[in-house]
């Protein structure tokens, strides 16, 4: 059965990679002026949106609501088509728990319908993998089912790793604590954190100084790769576009072959990491 696939604009991707796939608004605010990011990474105003950040804007985001996939996936259905959506981490946001219960009540609605929605673990090109790779399986003429359940098993393979500038973003949501940010930040002491098995933000190493977090990153790479023909590798920054490029230059001296796309962190998860927050996203063996 024909299907329809399903993300938002937390998939990060651009778009020269968008074909076939239909994005979803995420909605924050800034200074409580409500804003929305509709998924054009290429134009979204990286430099100003960060350094508003830099300079103390308050920003704050909210998940994508049940009417909001009411919506936009009634029609698709009446329409005879079945749906995959690929969310965001059920660890870290609201949203998936909101597109289950739009699914639930449409699959009554439409029981000849098939909808499944992807727990991605991940955010950014953490979901932005399995969105393109939904696509792929399309292309390749798969059913909704039969792509479901290989999405769902490749979710433990889309590792995620980064780091970021400023502890004081992660204070913000709790991820450290104030102690930690403070001493943290005197000392130059820079999280890799990472997309655990259950969707949370965790931390699995620490480092001292930029560079050698930005070389942890690409040791992760080296370490958690599958040996694939022409592995894909997606890097976002939040503002730090040599940093990106420096990242970049590692990943091609581990794998030449590898086609890197480099891209501005989106807003609505980087209100939470800040600027200089840069990930590092593939599929690997394990996360």
């Amino acid at each position: 059965m024909a299907f329809a696939v399903f993300a938002d604009g937390t998939a990060n991707l651009p778009g020269s990679l968008l074909k076939g796939i239909r994005l979803l608004p995420s909605t924050y605010t800034v200074d409580g002026i409500p804003q929305v990011y509709t998924g054009d990474i290429e134009h979204f105003d990286m430099h100003s949106y960060y350094e508003g950040l830099r300079s103390g804007r308050d920003v704050k985001t909210s998940l994508l609501n049940t009417g909001l996939f009411l919506e936009n996936f009634g029609p698709v259905l009446q329409e005879g088509t079945d749906i995959i959506y690929i969310s965001m981490s059920s660890g870290i946001s609201g949203t998936y728990n909101a597109a289950r219960t739009a699914a639930d009540q449409l699959m009554e609605q439409y029981p000849d319908r098939f909808i499944h929605i992807v727990d991605s673990h991940g955010c950014g090109f953490g979901s932005g993998i399995l969105a393109l790779k939904a696509t792929q399986l399309h292309s390749q003429g798969k059913s909704s089912r039969e792509a479901a359940k290989i999405l769902d098993e490749l979710v433990p393979h889309c590792c995620q790793y980064f780091t970021v500038d400023d502890l004081n973003f992660l204070k913000k949501t709790g991820r450290v604590s104030g102690a930690t940010a403070l001493i943290g930040t005197a000392l130059q002491i820079k999280p890799i954190l990472y997309g655990d098995a259950t969707g949370h933000i965790v931390s699995c190493a620490t480092c001292r100084g930029r560079k050698k977090s930005i070389r942890k990153l690409a040791d992760k790479y080296s370490e958690k790769r599958m040996d694939l023909e022409k592995p894909e590798v997606f890097i976002s920054h939040g503002d730090c576009l040599q940093d990106a490029e420096q990242l970049k230059s590692m990943i091609l001296e581990i794998t030449p072959d590898a086609a890197v796309t480099v891209c501005p962190h989106e807003p609505f998860s980087g209100s939470h990491v800040g600027p200089g927050m840069l990930g590092l996203f593939f599929l690997g063996k394990e996360r």
